[in-house]
């Protein structure tokens, strides 16, 4: 890389970048980890975590591949080189927790799917031979069903 400024500017660019994509995953993240978490509290607390975490990666990455010489010919493609190895290498830790969340959430919902069945169940089980169909308050009608009378 050429210069001071030509690493002021990919670092500059590199942390504007950071920022705005962070914001962005701090209000479009919310929601999603609300569904994940299924407390408001929880997930607003995962989602500050998340982004300070994307930060620090985010920054050491840009750190990194600051220092490391890349000969493209000129400074402006070294910086765009740069920044695109920063913005993938982002795109994939991003992809990966996407990955880790949609996990979590889709264990939790057949968790939740799974606890319904067995209350169901145990619900069923628990009103076998209360009451038996036609007959209301214990009065029991010996007759088979071709001694019934007729109504």
């Amino acid at each position: 890389m050429e210069g001071t400024g030509s690493y002021l500017a990919l670092v500059v660019i590199g942390v504007v970048i950071t920022v705005g994509v962070g914001q962005i995953l701090l209000r479009s993240g919310q929601p999603f980890l609300e569904d994940v978490f299924q407390n408001k509290e929880t997930a607003h607390s995962i989602n500050r975590l998340l982004v300070v975490l994307f930060h620090l990666l985010t920054l050491g990455v840009l750190g990194m591949i600051s220092i490391i010489e890349v000969d493209t010919g000129s400074a402006v493609q070294t910086i765009v080189f740069k920044i695109g190895v920063v913005l993938l290498l982002v795109g994939v830790a991003y992809g990966v927790s996407m990955l880790v969340l949609l996990r979590i959430r889709e264990r939790r919902r057949q968790m939740k799917v799974s606890a319904d069945i067995d209350r169901s169940i145990a619900e069923q089980r628990r009103g076998v031979g209360r009451f038996r169909r036609g007959q209301a308050g214990g009065d029991r009608d010996d007759r088979s069903p071709s001694e019934q009378p007729e109504d």
